[in-house]
């Protein structure tokens, strides 16, 4: 039964990107940088100082 079902599985719809076309990040590219690396970064540190906000609010 699994060997019918699984060519079905990994069919992609067509006009869809497939995991093998991705292309490395381009850190000459000023978007990919602020996107990949700087914005991560600031929601990981806004998240820190609201938490610790919302601890301080809670005692």
């Amino acid at each position: 039964m699994l060997n019918k079902l699984y060519p079905l599985l990994i069919q992609f719809p067509i006009g869809t990107r497939n995991p093998d076309d991705n292309d490395p990040i381009d850190l000459t590219s000023a978007f990919d940088v602020i996107v990949y690396i700087i914005l991560p970064i600031l929601l990981v540190i806004f998240y820190i100082l609201w938490r610790k906000k919302k601890k301080k609010e809670k005692n």
